[in-house]
């Protein structure tokens, strides 16, 4: 990785990585898996081609949760300290990057919303954002 890479990590420090920008969109779900697997009302995400990531220590503590009633649904975390990180997709064509296990700000903002019509009644406002019932069609 170069110089613009951006690291981040979990709770623990045990997992660390780096990601290598630029990153190809950044959202706010607010569905109710992303709900549950988060513990909050929506997940902010980022995501990158796979050959922009690597990780830089603790990969061999991450777990891989695929929901089985899900086709794409996974979550990966730390063993140590439960803290989501990284997972690529199932497809293995997408690495999703939970936006607050990085260790500083992105060069990018959200801008969209999507699963907007199940979020939850107490979650927050569009703030200005597209927002969208499912995932957009041009996804």
């Amino acid at each position: 990785m170069n110089n613009s890479s951006i690291q981040g990590s979990c709770l623990c420090g045990t997992v660390k990585f780096e990601v290598n920008p630029p990153f190809q969109k950044m959202v706010h779900c607010h569905c109710s898996r992303c709900r549950k697997g988060t513990g909050t009302g929506h997940a902010t995400n980022l995501t990158v081609e796979p050959s922009q990531f690597r990780w830089l220590k603790g990969e061999e503590v991450v777990t891989r949760y695929d929901l089985p009633t899900a086709k794409s649904f996974g979550k990966w975390f730390c063993s140590h300290c439960g803290c989501p990180v990284p997972r690529l997709t199932r497809n293995g064509k997408i690495v999703v990057i939970p936006a607050g296990s990085l260790d500083t700000a992105p060069p990018i903002t959200p801008t969209d919303h999507i699963f907007w019509a199940s979020r939850a009644a107490w979650g927050c406002a569009s703030g200005g954002l597209a927002t969208h019932t499912e995932y957009p069609e041009s996804w």
